[in-house]
């Protein structure tokens, strides 16, 4: 769409959250570029729904007047994290063409889990699952990342399902060779709620 709508996709928030409007503008050619790239997965363009949370709510602090225009990718929940990966490589290209590729979620998401208190102490499980998808980015090691039920107990707490932690794997699928990860935020908020993210440039040279 070329003007889509802000889509308040959760409940129980302060009433700003639901009131906050992102009116970034859209991308249609990039859109359309995006479904060639990834043919001939049957990949359709959407009319109707426009950008939910997973998009303004970091968007909106990254570029706060909403002057870049954004083209959102949902995810397959049919498919596999080798899928989104692979999604990613095939879309690194675009890199190049001054499009930047942003995934949102977190690598340690459980609600189930979460302590409602500013002061509540991280659990071990999220602390260890934390730290290891974090040695895997800076090291470039993504196939453990693909397989992370490999890291037994403390991945299944983390990422009950799987919808925060994917977005993760487009990023790094997109990864070039002398890319370097820089770590822009870290640690885990209330209990459960990982804070990683990073970013991916060319190395200096």
């Amino acid at each position: 769409m070329a003007r889509p709508r802000t889509i308040h996709d959760f409940y129980g928030f302060p009433a700003a959250l639901h009131a906050f409007d992102y009116p970034a503008p859209g991308d249609p050619a990039l859109a359309e570029r995006v479904r060639a790239l990834l043919a001939p997965l049957p990949v359709r363009a959407d009319h109707d729904w426009g950008l939910d949370h997973g998009t303004w709510s970091v968007l909106a602090h990254v570029y706060p007047d909403a002057d870049v225009p954004v083209v959102q990718l949902s995810l397959d929940a049919r498919r596999d994290a080798a899928f989104h990966h692979e999604l990613g490589r095939r879309l690194g290209v675009l890199r190049d063409e001054g499009v930047r590729i942003v995934g949102s979620g977190n690598a340690v998401h459980h609600l189930g889990l979460l302590a409602r208190r500013a002061d509540a102490p991280p659990h071990d499980w999220a602390l260890a699952f934390e730290a290891r998808v974090r040695d895997c980015v800076l090291r470039d090691d993504v196939a453990p990342l693909i397989n992370y039920e490999g890291f037994g107990e403390a991945a299944r707490l983390a990422v009950p399902t799987p919808e925060h932690y994917l977005p993760m794997l487009v990023v790094l699928g997109a990864r070039r060779p002398d890319d370097r990860a820089a770590i822009l935020t870290e640690g885990i908020e209330l209990g459960s709620i990982g804070m990683l993210s990073f970013a991916l440039d060319r190395a200096a040279a």
